[in-house]
């Protein structure tokens, strides 16, 4: 377990969304699984809850049926945010959990190790295949005092972001320990490790202790308490402190999380939109304290103050503390459980006017709305500008009215909801269910194995920090053709070049379909876990991605469906390489060799000039990748097993067999 080598982890539970499950449900019928193979699994539907046509609600129906025939929980829409939702009926401390949603992390608030990751990992992991990443460095992150007053949860992670940005991150694990956490609660950690996604982590991790058990005696859960904690002579990697009674509330401008400042150093802004939600903010709390500040106001006549709760379960936490009435009086918009605004499905902002979230990322466009002006926040913050109707230091707001902090007092027991969790079907009842397709479902493409030679022009350049948001856009338009790929490639890149479509789908001079290169900056996919990002383009023609640094994840999911992601050995390179210039790489077959070296060249044939780019693919990664993606890779092992099996054994192609073996 060195940092930098890849390990292989077995996978406890499962998680996967509508956004991105349709796909692993696509991908465990080519595996040919007959039943999930982990602990748990469960499938939420908490992305694509409108229905504005007959889509969403056709991939519900499919989601549903494939929950029935391959034994996977599922969770009804309108339950509830995947996140806190699953930490609430599944979560245990000491398990591990991979998710198809890049924010599956936020479970390391109970002492889980849980990953987000492409949903073709996650669907291997449900067929009792291990996770495969590569082992990331500790950093060690000390908390000391307490929160002051009108400062929360949200302003500690933020924090970490104005200290080190959203790649600060990349390859570590972020385990949060020291004196500091006696006052945060489960679901305060939650906030904290959910935007761990943010920073580049590969996750963040807390103990399990006092606080998470009296989360788990609330949800009627103890007997699955453990206490889990580092020793007292732990060593890091890399070492940081935070004193909270330091912090003061702050802001991300946008479009990054990484924009961070004080919030009075913009106050006075005008706002037309304060949301609280999402899985960034989801405990009681969060929307407790929101209903507490506007009670007995009325939100700004120029803003539109939205509320959508993160489950059914908090939803009727709300109303029997008489909070829901409060927030209604004082001019909310409450909508339902789920995700909804965050993944731009609904509440769209007005262009050009700003709008405060309690939200996660606010990457250009993502709220639905191209020319959003999206800033996350806490729930106190977004609260106070809502009254005042301009972006607002909640001190400041509080000082002015002489309102004090307000003290919840919270029920100690949670208003517990299993009805809208629809258990797996008994195995003999499951093997007789049948998967339900609507016109909008398609199969999965077929992906050819990597030719030796890859040449093609530059179809894209693009900048830093470029978000799979940008390559596979959310939002009403785009996300209810997450099942049909032909029709999504169709939005594929449109935020940063609307013609790219068009251009990568016509043929080359020989008449065939043509192969394109993509180049990119630093932290090149940062983002959504979403493989649509690597899917669409792929369709497309794009046989390889060279930039200077990559997110975790979308590199992963760039490999998994047979796309190149190199990186250049000088990154002076970059700026030799011209949208449309013709790029060549010879002889991968024998560079993606195992035991080969990492270095290969990159022949520029417009300039004539040979730059060396490298590649950081484990030895079964790059079978992977030359075999076309995972599922071409292990179809063509299936094929060389049978060819050695006799008759009398053909074997089975839905038998996982040995977790080592396969392109993963």
């Amino acid at each position: 377990m060195e940092p930098g080598h890849e390990i292989a982890l077995r996978i406890d539970q499962t998680l996967t969304q509508d956004a991105t499950g349709t796909l692993v449900m696509q991908e465990l019928e080519a595996l040919g699984l007959d039943r999930v193979r982990t602990e748990v699994s469960v499938q939420y539907v908490d992305h694509n809850l409108l229905q504005a046509d007959e889509r969403n609600a056709e991939d519900h129906a499919f989601l549903r049926s494939a929950c029935r025939r391959f034994g996977i929980w599922y969770s009804k829409p309108g339950n509830g945010v995947s996140h806190p939702t699953h930490m609430q009926r599944f979560g245990v401390p000491g398990k591990t959990l991979a998710g198809s949603d890049s924010h599956t992390c936020a479970a390391g608030s109970l002492g889980m190790l849980a990953l987000g990751t492409g949903g073709l990992e996650v669907a291997l992991a449900m067929a009792g295949r291990p996770l495969h990443v590569t082992m990331p460095e500790i950093w060690g992150i000390r908390l000391t005092g307490h929160l002051p007053e009108w400062v929360s949860a949200k302003d500690v992670v933020l924090e970490m972001l104005r200290r080190h940005g959203v790649k600060g991150a990349v390859h570590r694990i972020l385990e949060y320990h020291g004196p500091g956490l006696a006052a945060l609660t489960a679901m305060d950690r939650h906030v904290i490790a959910n935007m761990g996604a943010e920073l580049g982590a590969t996750t963040s991790v807390f103990p399990s202790d006092s606080a998470v058990r009296a989360f788990l005696r609330a949800e009627d859960r103890e007997t699955d308490f453990r206490e889990l904690a580092a020793e007292p002579d732990a060593v890091y990697d890399l070492t940081d402190e935070i004193d909270l009674s330091s912090l003061e509330p702050l802001i991300a401008r946008p479009t990054s999380p990484g924009n961070v400042l004080p919030v009075r150093e913009v106050s006075g802004e005008p706002i037309g939109q304060a949301v609280i939600g999402s899985s960034a903010n989801p405990g009681l709390r969060d929307f407790a304290i929101a209903a507490a500040i506007v009670t007995g106001r009325q939100t700004h006549s120029a803003v539109s103050f939205d509320v959508n709760p993160t489950s059914r379960e908090i939803l009727a936490d709300l109303t029997t503390m008489g909070a829901t009435f409060d927030l209604i009086t004082a001019g909310a918009r409450i909508h339902q459980a789920g995700c909804l605004g965050c993944i731009g499905m609904g509440e769209a902002p007005a262009a050009d006017r700003n709008s405060l979230r309690t939200f996660p990322r606010n990457f250009p466009g993502r709220s639905g709305t191209e020319r959003d002006a999206v800033w996350l926040c806490s729930p106190e913050t977004a609260a106070a500008s809502a009254l005042s109707g301009e972006i607002t230091d909640p001190r400041d707001w509080a000082a002015r009215e002489g309102v004090p902090y307000p003290r919840l007092r919270l029920p100690e027991r949670a208003s517990v909801n299993r009805a809208m969790l629809e258990p797996p079907l008994p195995p003999e009842q499951a093997a007789r269910a049948e998967l339900e397709r609507g016109p909008n479902i398609s199969g999965l493409p077929h992906f050819d194995p990597l030719p030796d030679v890859v040449e093609g022009p530059v179809l894209l350049k693009c900048g830093d920090n470029v978000s799979t948001d940008e390559i596979s856009p959310a939002g009403a338009k785009a996300l209810p053709y997450r099942s049909n790929i032909p029709k999504l490639a169709e939005f594929t890149f449109t935020r940063i070049d609307p013609d790219y479509p068009r251009r990568a789908a016509e043929p080359a001079t020989d008449g065939r379909p043509g192969h394109h290169i993509v180049v990119g900056g630093e932290n090149y996919g940062q983002g959504s876990s979403r493989e649509h990002a690597a899917i669409t383009p792929r369709h497309l023609g794009l046989r390889a991605v060279v930039a200077k640094s990559y997110a975790r994840i979308h590199w992963q999911n760039l490999a998994n469906f047979g796309v190149l992601p190199l990186e250049f050995a000088d990154p002076a390179d970059y700026d030799r390489i011209d949208p449309g210039d013709r790029l060549r790489l010879e002889n991968l077959h024998s560079a993606l060799a195992p035991g080969a070296k990492a270095l290969l060249p990159l022949h520029n044939t417009t300039r004539d000039e040979t730059y060396q780019v490298r590649h950081r693919l484990s030895d079964s990664r790059r079978r992977t990748v030359l075999a076309g993606g995972i599922i071409p890779a292990l179809a063509r092992e299936d094929r060389a097993d049978r060819r050695r099996e006799s008759p009398e054994s053909p074997g089975d192609p839905g038998d996982p067999g040995d977790p080592g073996h396969g392109g993963d």
